[in-house]
């Protein structure tokens, strides 16, 4: 099954029969108009979404490609809960639909676009690289930003898919909310596949992960927000990556994984955002990786840990008050 249809299959299916239960709202595109199309589902813009909402939000992300849940606190590192994200196919899960690979901009609207619809777009070196192939007539994707967009954006997004508007679904919500902190958090194992992936591993070797990463407290500020969130995988995430590959090839790379082998480590992700004048890709991309990696090789039945978690930037960037 192509991943568009797959995530559509799910909003058809959990999404769109309880809109008011999951505090989600289908959106009218163009307010002047009453026959506007494409669908446009707002997770947390203008409506409190939550956390049920986010859970689903990652899953579209993820084309349903993987298994997200809340768990316990790991006390080691946070008092809160944590989001677990696994899945057998994190190729396509996370490199051919959730990776935020699509700066969508059009005049002064911009987002950081991810989901499924970018198999359709192709115009990403990664989806080039893999030979993602998508034909399916309907496109869908998930919108990282604080407003809804217009009938101008579902359209240019539709055009670049090759499908029509009335064949496009937007899932959008801000980082600073709910359901947007959740969507994000669930990226543990994107980013050391990613990372994987701008290393020259083949990703084709890794055959299941596991994926585990702190929730942080939302937050007002733009920075804060999306500070926390990163912070929440590059200081507290722990990645394990089962593949079929050699010891060698693991040694050689395992320890430019993690999160502390970039030169931007070591301080809270809105300090450094900041320095970099908000600008998202002047920070070093060796950065977005998580904390801890674990590879599991099947080939030899070796296992081998790199990076560490770094709690105490953690609570500095969570911003925790009070005591127990």
């Amino acid at each position: 099954m192509s991943l568009n249809i797959s995530a559509n299959q799910l909003i058809d299916r959990q999404v769109m029969p309880n809109l008011s239960r999951l505090r989600i709202e289908k959106s009218r595109i163009d307010e002047s108009s009453e026959s506007s199309t494409g669908r446009i589902l707002d997770f947390g813009c203008n409506v409190p979404g939550g956390l049920e909402a986010g859970l689903l939000l990652a899953r579209i992300c993820m084309a349903d490609l993987a298994r997200i849940q809340i768990v316990p606190a790991d006390l080691s590192i946070w008092q809160g809960p944590m989001l677990q994200v696994t899945t057998d196919d994190p190729t396509a899960a996370c490199m051919a639909a959730q990776y935020a690979g699509w700066k969508v901009a059009k005049g002064k609207f911009f987002a950081m676009g991810s989901g499924p619809m970018r198999s359709k777009r192709k115009r990403e070196e990664v989806l080039e690289h893999l030979g993602v192939q998508d034909d399916s007539p309907c496109a869908v994707g998930v919108l990282e930003c604080d407003q809804i967009p217009s009938q101008e954006i579902i359209e240019m997004i539709a055009s670049e898919c090759g499908v029509g508007v009335e064949q496009t679904t937007l899932c959008v919500a801000p980082t600073r909310s709910l359901a947007g902190v959740i969507q994000v958090v669930a990226r543990s194992i994107e980013t050391a596949m990613h990372k994987l992936h701008e290393l020259g591993f083949d990703l084709q070797q890794v055959v299941s992960a596991h994926g585990c990463a702190p929730i942080p407290p939302m937050a007002k500020d733009f920075a804060e927000g999306i500070g926390r969130t990163n912070d929440a995988i590059l200081y507290g995430g722990q990645v394990t990556l089962w593949v079929d590959s050699t010891d060698e090839i693991i040694e050689a790379i395992g320890a430019k994984v993690p999160s502390l082998a970039s030169k931007d480590f070591g301080k809270p992700f809105a300090k450094t955002f900041r320095e970099y004048q908000y600008d998202f890709y002047k920070v070093d991309p060796g950065l977005f990786a998580p904390a801890m990696v674990t590879f599991v090789n099947l080939r030899s039945g070796r296992s081998y840990r790199y990076g560490k978690l770094f709690p105490e930037i953690l609570k500095d960037s969570f911003g925790c008050f009070g005591s127990a």
